[in-house]
Order: structure tokens, then C-alpha cells, then sequence
């Protein structure tokens, strides 16, 4: 089972357009509604593909109970925390060749018994051998230590857990030793206080963090694919999309697809592989839709234990 935590959930608006006008009236060619937010979206990718998942989640006001009704359609089974603010919605833009404009609204403000509130009824709700999944951008003024708590109350379980944020709340989790994270190469790079323009500098990145205790790292890299770190080896692996519709929640589908083979006990090689499969099918779906086991069987993964150190990573 995947249990995840998404503590600024969003309702995700795609509006796809034939060309994307800064200052003019423009007219949708189609729209879309998707429950969001990247714990969120790993759950619904889970449960698309038939696999065992619960969604913990702060919500509040008539967007909340809008979230709470998507994902009932989605077949997203919610732990549901009470807050008095109201939740989130998002706007992503799409062109035709895959260009992806996104307007994120900052959340709402919880205070200190509701964040401590989600904390604590999320980690009750993990079962023994299950999978915890942190993911995305905290609420205004939530104190930046968020996830390191969720980690540490984690690991006093001896419950796995992954992280996927970013900025000082992914710096503060590292700290605490999550099991896995997951960040982009940018995320990396900020983590780590460099450029990582090829992927030799992002193996180099991500060895360091798993040698410094971090049990698994994985990076998304977009068009170039991904990376697995572990003790026990490194591997990169890629697969080209037929078709690019939209880039949003690509990176939490292959975080998905990667623990739904990890919780299955498939070896590390084979979980990125699993990965990257589930990645870059969402990139050939619109707004933040997941893919479904209909949509696997087209996509190829070529997967190697010897990454060319040298490759330049693509923008």
C-alpha cells in the first residue's frame, strides 16, 4: 500500500489553447478538472493502475468539498483533515507543443493544531509494510521543518517514506533521512548549491545524499528520463513519448509508478524502469490526468547500469 500526504492540495484547471496570448481575450479549444498536487497525484496514479492507496489531505471550504467530490470520482480513497481555510485551485495553460503555463495559488493558511492534526492522523493510517509519500508545496507560512517531522515520525515507525519538494522544506527533510526522494534536476541542483548541467554532475549529486544516508535517490530529468541511486548500484533509464499533451504531473506519476514496483518487491533497476514507463505515459495525456494500464503498453524503457556520465541534460 502507498499511503501519501499532500499538504496544500489543489483543484488543477487545464485549458488547452491553440496559442497562448499575454494581454488578449482567447478563446479554450478544450478544459479539464482534476483533483492535484503532487502526493495526490502519485495516490490517483496508484489507484488508476489498480493498486492499494489512501490520500491524506487538509481541505476546507467549497473548493475542498469540490477536491473531496474529484476524488471520489477518481476513486481516490481520502483521509480527510479538517482546516477553516479554503483549498487551492490552479490553472495550467497548454499549447500544442507541449508548452505548459502555470498559475498556482499560494493555499491556505493552517494553524498550529491543524498542521499538528495532519501530521499526526497521517502517520497513524500507514499499515505496517506500507509506503509513505510526502509531496509538493507546504501552505503560507507553514514552518519549513513540515516534512523533516513527518520523516522523523516516519522512521520512529519504521515506516519507508519518500519525499518529493523542494527549496529549504526538501533541505530540512534531507536532514531528517527520508527513505527515498525524489527530486528534479533544479530541485538537485538548489539542494546540493550547484549547476548540474550533465548526468555524470547529477549521479555525482545524488551518490553524495545516498552515501550521507538518504537510502534511495531519484531525479527526474524530463526528456532525458530518470535516476536511480542506491547502495547498491546506479542506473539511468528513458523512453520517448509518442506525444507531448502536457508536461503536469508527469514527474509524480513516475514517483508513483517507481514505489507501486518498490511496495511490489521488484528490484530497484526494475522499479525505475516502472517509473520512467508511468512518466512518460501522463506526458501524452492533458492538464494533470493519469495514465492507465491501457496506456503502458506503447511506451519502451531503455534502462543501463552505465549511464554516459557525459550526456548534456536538455533545458
Amino acid at each position: 500500500m502507498i499511503v501519501t500526504l499532500t499538504p496544500n492540495p489543489s483543484i488543477d484547471r487545464a485549458i488547452t489553447l491553440d496559442a497562448f496570448s499575454r494581454g488578449e481575450v482567447q478563446r479554450a479549444t478544450s478544459s479539464r478538472v482534476d483533483p492535484g498536487g503532487k502526493g495526490l497525484n502519485v495516490s490517483r496514479a496508484v489507484a488508476a493502475m489498480g493498486g492499494d492507496t489512501l490520500a491524506a489531505l487538509p481541505s476546507g471550504g467549497l473548493e475542498g468539498g469540490l477536491l473531496e467530490a474529484l476524488c471520489r470520482a477518481a476513486s481516490v480513497p481520502v483521509l480527510v483533515v479538517p482546516i477553516r481555510g479554503s483549498v487551492r485551485m490552479n490553472i495550467s495553460v497548454l499549447e500544442p507543443d507541449g508548452t505548459t503555463t502555470k498559475l498556482n495559488e499560494p493555499g491556505p493558511l493552517l494553524d498550529d493544531a491543524e498542521i499538528d492534526a495532519l501530521i499526526t492522523r497521517t502517520l497513524a493510517s500507514v499499515p505496517a509494510g506500507a509506503w509513505l509519500s510526502g509531496g509538493g508545496s507546504l501552505p503560507r507560512d507553514t514552518p519549513a521543518d513540515f516534512y523533516a517531522r513527518v520523516v522523523r515520525g516516519a522512521r520512529a515507525q519504521g515506516v519507508r517514506i519518500a519525499i518529493d519538494t523542494s527549496g529549504s522544506p526538501l533541505a530540512a527533510a534531507v536532514a531528517a533521512k527520508p527513505t527515498l526522494i525524489k527530486p528534479n534536476r533544479v530541485e538537485l541542483g538548489a539542494l546540493v548549491g550547484r549547476d548540474l548541467p550533465t548526468l555524470g554532475a547529477v549521479l555525482d549529486a545524488a551518490q553524495a545524499l545516498q552515501r550521507d544516508g538518504i537510502d534511495m535517490v531519484a531525479v527526474s530529468l524530463g526528456r532525458d528520463g530518470a535516476v536511480l541511486v542506491t547502495d547498491t548500484g546506479a542506473w539511468h533509464a528513458n523512453a520517448v513519448a509518442a506525444e507531448v499533451v502536457s508536461t503536469v504531473a508527469a514527474g509524480d506519476c513516475m514517483l508513483a509508478g517507481l514505489l507501486f514496483a518498490l511496495s511490489a518487491g521488484r528490484p530497484a533497476a526494475d522499479a525505475l524502469s516502472e517509473g520512467v514507463r508511468w512518466g512518460t505515459a501522463a506526458v501524452a495525456l492533458p492538464g494533470s490526468q493519469v495514465p492507465t494500464p491501457a496506456r503502458l503498453p506503447g511506451v519502451h524503457v531503455t534502462l543501463t547500469s552505465a549511464p554516459d556520465r557525459a550526456l548534456p541534460l536538455a533545458d
